[in-house]
């Protein structure tokens, strides 16, 4: 390289620096994405393999039924140019032998379900929240639970939307969603990721018209709200680390208040009744990255949990780490009371387990 750079009148001098500046940046990028990690697999508990849920991405539990709710989609299809036709399922944890079933068998032929929201109001009214990625076409489609049925109510979308990735909401019409790059498609996304640049945003809808709620956010991805309503929690996958935001009762404004360092690519953030988070994550982003581009590269998988996410010193801890054997490319960790429900972005199924104390 230093004579190629010397046959374009570069000095030698200049050329090494330019080499150790490459070199550098090229070793904290493998750094950063956690591939020097030393991994050693542990789990207290038992899990059990549920097939039938291509991509299970994101699954969010009522708390008053033992209901799961799954958002999957085969997503390798939709890469590969197919149709990628996903489904919004429910597994019920209060069944003795729980299966998996379709709640929108009817939906479009394009439907393609990513991040997904459960709100469950004062007034007795529920409704499922979820980003779609249809025909390129980003939108949140809206749906109220009607025993075990859904009931499509609306569709919402807006040009702020770019690259939706979750959602949460924090009222029936309020909204808060994550892009999670500036850029929807070609070379300035790929360089968002490999620079980690710090330029997509959070975008809040008040029932009426979108806005910009927070911005400079590297990467950011799934996004949920405290159990008070006071905290929004955003996952910095490139970051990686735990955006705590205080929420504007008034407004929906966003303050920042602090980053919870995980060290891993933090996925979905899901918040158990003691307002803890579960948080899916990648322990090695670079080997996940090859898992997907190539089913048969296993990607570790992994669930953290973070306890008093508002104290002054949160507490992270590592609850479930595979090297992707049993499922790869963790992306949720969904707790009701002794399960917990893991899902990945492209395996099929999800895992079933039971923690012991």
């Amino acid at each position: 390289m230093g004579e190629s750079l010397k046959r374009f009148g570069i000095p030698l001098c200049v050329a090494a620096v330019i080499v150790l500046a490459v070199g550098g940046f090229a070793l904290h990028l493998v750094w950063a994405a956690g591939q020097f990690k030393t991994l050693e697999p542990h789990f207290s508990g038992a899990c059990t393999p549920v097939p039938g849920l291509l991509g299970a991405e994101d699954v969010t539990v009522h708390p008053g039924t033992g209901i799961a709710y799954v958002s999957a989609t085969d997503r390798r299809s939709v890469m590969a140019g197919g149709p990628g036709r996903g489904a919004i399922y429910a597994y019920d944890l209060m069944s003795e032998s729980p299966r998996p079933k379709n709640l929108t068998p009817d939906a479009d032929e394009d439907f393609r379900p990513h991040g997904l929201s459960l709100y469950i109001g004062d007034d007795g009214r529920n409704s499922l929240y979820v980003i779609n990625h249809a025909a390129g076409r980003p939108t949140i489609e809206i749906y109220d639970l009607l025993g075990s049925a859904l009931l499509h109510r609306g569709t919402l979308s807006d040009p702020l939307v770019v690259t939706p990735n979750d959602v949460v909401a924090v009222g029936h019409d309020r909204l808060y969603i994550t892009n999670d790059h500036a850029n929807a498609s070609g070379l300035a996304r790929t360089l968002e990721d490999y620079l980690r640049r710090s330029i997509s945003t959070v975008v809040y809808y008040d029932g009426g018209h979108f806005s910009v709620a927070a911005s400079g956010i590297r990467y950011p991805n799934g996004i949920n709200v405290s159990r008070n309503g006071e905290r929004l929690y955003v996952a910095s996958t490139t970051g990686g680390v735990v955006l705590v935001f205080r929420i504007d009762p008034e407004s929906g404004g966003l303050e920042e208040r602090g980053a919870i360092p995980i060290g891993s690519g933090v996925d979905n953030i899901e918040v158990d009744a003691d307002g803890d988070l579960w948080i899916g994550a990648h322990a090695k982003l670079l080997t996940f990255v090859q898992h997907a581009d190539d089913a048969s590269r296993l990607a570790p998988s992994q669930v953290i949990r973070v306890s008093g996410p508002d104290a002054d010193s949160p507490s992270v801890e590592e609850i479930f780490l595979s090297l992707g054997e049993d499922l790869s490319g963790s992306s949720v960790g969904s707790v009701y009371a002794d399960r917990l429900l893991v899902g990945s972005v492209f395996d099929d199924g999800i895992l079933d387990c039971r923690m012991t104390p």
